[in-house]
């Protein structure tokens, strides 16, 4: 009996020393990615390179794609003519601005401040102003961070700095994303009516806002032609760049990568827009003009500011004040 147990010992110990030997003198039998035709074929590299679809489990076919040309399309166009243009637009635009400041110089009013004031906007409309206005600025400065900051900040800071700065920036651009979304329709409900075009428009057009001459002030009501045209553009524009943005965050929901490849140069060029017109609105509503800044602070302005810009709004509020006791 012992020496059968001891017999079924060693062929039980000797069948295990042989898997490891045959498995070991096996691994000849199965190709490497170098002998295996079916990865070494040019036809079949020719194929991914075309953008032929693997399989991956649970995922739909285009996410299967290895190689997919058109990145390096993609990628080419938006380092070289979008960057390039939006570069050269962005200085070209700031040089515009800086010219005019120093020909027209700074627009003042012109029988002075009264030192009465009239309110402009009221707290609900400076909240909604401030939600899209602020977090346009930090979508700017983040986002132009993306598309300059490689080229620009990086030799200043180095890449590890660099990488940091850019990794915060993405994060506060997508927070940033919807509350400028909810700016857009805090400020289109309030202001859409308001900036419809009126019968004073084409005289504003006319006059060049009195931007361009001293003495010159037609008239208008609460908004001015290029203020609507300021608004219409943040409006439909920024629904744009919004609705481009929300499908960047969420990928494949309205198209493939090729689709949210245009997207995203659709996102950047207007967005490159945006921040061309917000420039000039920036440039007026700060040194440009006497007395306009405190209308999204404070709320009010001077009575005299008001009628040299605004004179038909004017005339409708005072309307609807009490009459002070004679």
């Amino acid at each position: 009996m012992s020496r059968t147990i001891l017999a079924i010992l060693v062929l039980v110990f000797g069948l295990g020393l042989a898997q490891p030997v045959r498995a070991a003198g096996s691994d000849g039998d199965i190709p490497t990615a170098a002998q295996s035709d079916r990865i070494t074929s040019p036809d079949s590299w020719r194929s991914i390179r075309q953008g032929e679809a693997g399989y991956i489990g649970g995922q739909p076919a285009a996410r299967g794609v290895l190689i997919q040309s058109e990145g390096e399309t993609w990628r080419n166009f938006r380092n070289g003519k979008l960057a390039v243009y939006a570069g050269w637009l962005l200085i070209g635009v700031t040089l515009a601005i800086a010219a005019f400041y120093f020909i027209r110089g700074k627009i003042m009013m012109e029988g002075g401040p009264s030192g009465q004031t009239i309110l402009r906007f009221t707290k609900i409309e400076r909240i909604g102003h401030w939600l899209t206005a602020g977090s346009f600025l930090v979508l700017a400065a983040t986002g132009l961070n993306i598309l300059f900051g490689r080229w620009i900040i990086e030799p200043w800071l180095g890449k590890t700095l660099f990488s940091w700065l850019t990794w915060a920036g993405k994060w506060l651009h997508n927070i940033s994303g919807f509350v400028f979304m909810a700016g857009l329709v805090v400020i289109f409900y309030l202001w859409a009516r308001d900036n419809l075009w009126d019968r004073y428009d084409w005289g504003w057009i006319k006059g060049g806002g009195g931007l361009l001459k001293k003495g010159v002030h037609p008239p208008a009501a609460k908004f001015n032609f290029g203020q609507k045209t300021q608004f219409w553009m943040v409006i439909v524009v920024g629904a744009l760049v919004s609705s481009t943005g929300l499908n960047l965050l969420w990928p494949f929901t309205l198209g493939d990568i090729h689709a949210m490849q245009v997207m995203q140069l659709v996102h950047a060029a207007l967005a490159v827009v945006m921040v061309l017109f917000i420039l000039g609105h920036i440039y007026i509503g700060t040194i440009g003009m006497e007395g306009a800044s405190t209308a999204v602070t404070t709320g009010y302005v001077d009575r005299e500011w008001a009628r040299e810009h605004h004179a038909v709004w004017v005339e409708e509020v005072e309307k609807s004040e009490p009459k002070a006791a004679e």
